[in-house]
């Protein structure tokens, strides 16, 4: 039994993220409303990569600063609060393995067709 698995659907969410994360725009000038779509971005794996790795490391971060804030013994930090931080990083981390597995099991069928 593969308790921390992730099932498929989620690892197809959580790349339909970074899909939408890479095509946001970042701040440049926009269609005026009534002229019609502005042009869609041109997506780059390695900046929405990027940009997940990073947000999943600050999340490790910030659980790791609460619990020791915890474990110093500050009242602004309650324990569900800690607990519940944790198990954000946890998860978090989770999927970015199961991407990853995904990505080099893609590889890997990629490598291996006959061309």
């Amino acid at each position: 039994m593969n308790v921390g698995a992730i099932d498929g659907g989620r690892i197809e969410a959580m790349i339909a993220q970074l899909k939408a994360a890479a095509t946001r725009p970042t701040g440049a000038a926009m269609a005026p409303a009534g002229i019609g779509e502005a042009p869609a971005a041109k997506v780059n794996f390695s900046d929405a990569l990027k940009s997940s790795l990073e947000q999943v490391s600050n999340s490790q971060m910030k659980s790791e600063e609460m619990g020791k804030s915890f474990a110093a013994g500050d009242d602004k930090v309650s324990l569900s609060d800690v607990m519940i931080s944790m198990q954000k990083a946890s998860i978090n981390f989770q999927a970015t393995v199961q991407v990853r597995n995904k990505l080099v099991s893609a590889y890997h069928e990629i490598m291996n067709m006959q061309v």
